[in-house]
């Protein structure tokens, strides 16, 4: 297919790659021209000057960007992807940004007869660079299946959620689920250690039974060792957590424990660790 991506930080630039390797005329847009020609160079392709320039023909436009401010900037903008759109093509968004952005973009994407999907992913920079992520994708049927197959190209698992919208709820969910684990991990791991207990022997034991977790196992050598300069950085799940929690004002939701690790997250961002990977949580441990 005629595909465009707009945004190529750490996952949209692997992503994009992956539509290259699998067949699909893919053009690009970066805020930094550098970083687009660089992908081109790499993968093939064509860059263009402006999201609108990028989504002129394709078929399909997705966008990974920062947050809600980016994605009404790439999208909505004067120049931005929604200018230049044919109808019946449609936006697969995989920024992770808040419902109500989600929705915005949707209702005038649907004015213009653009289909529009809110699919946000988790999985990190190494998901990304593996072609393993998880998305979880809000919007029309329709639109959600014409998507698909392009979006396998770098997923490992691709769920239709529900409406437009949906998308960012399911992602709001994953990174509270997150913030506990990890919180969790990261004081089991302080008590071993101050317990004098192996953490390696003791990791053995109870990765086989009811506490295991992805996190656990690829997490808790690296905590440990106090390493923390790789994958989902602490700024960028405050951002998130922001997100969940912002929304949780306004659906009513309880979420005692998520704000609480998000102070925790500020307290290790007031250590130096804005850019620490989200396992950094023990260092305020220690």
């Amino acid at each position: 297919m005629r595909v465009a991506f707009v945004g190529l930080g750490v996952m949209g630039f692997p992503m994009a790659g992956y539509l290259a390797r699998n067949g699909h005329d893919v053009t690009v847009y970066n805020r930094t021209a550098s970083k687009a020609d660089a992908w081109c160079q790499q993968y093939g392709g064509q860059s263009a000057a402006t999201p609108g320039d990028a989504a002129r023909d394709a078929e399909v436009v997705f966008s990974c960007v920062g947050n809600d401010d980016d994605v009404r900037e790439v999208l909505l903008g004067s120049d931005g992807v929604l200018a230049s759109i044919s109808s019946a093509s449609v936006i697969v968004d995989h920024t992770t940004a808040s419902a109500s952005i989600a929705r915005e973009v949707g209702a005038l994407a649907a004015a213009k007869s653009v289909g529009f999907l809110d699919a946000p992913v988790s999985g990190g920079q190494a998901g990304a660079e593996n072609g393993q992520l998880t998305v979880m994708v809000g919007g029309v049927t329709e639109d959600f299946e014409r998507a698909q197959p392009v979006m396998d190209c770098y997923a490992k698992a691709i769920t239709h959620i529900g409406p437009v919208g949906s998308g960012q709820m399911a992602k709001m969910v994953n990174q509270i689920c997150i913030a506990g684990v990890v919180q969790g991990l990261a004081e089991g791991l302080h008590f071993a250690k101050k317990a004098g207990l192996d953490p390696a022997i003791v990791i053995e034991s109870i990765s086989k039974g009811a506490a295991q977790s992805w996190q656990m196992e690829n997490r808790w050598q690296t905590m440990v060792n106090d390493e923390f300069d790789f994958g989902f950085a602490v700024d960028w799940m405050r951002k998130d957590l922001a997100i969940a929690i912002a929304e949780a004002d306004v659906n009513g939701a309880t979420l005692e424990l998520t704000k609480l690790v998000d102070q925790f997250y500020a307290e290790v961002q007031d250590l130096g660790g804005k850019r620490w990977d989200t396992s950094s949580l023990i260092a305020r441990l220690t």
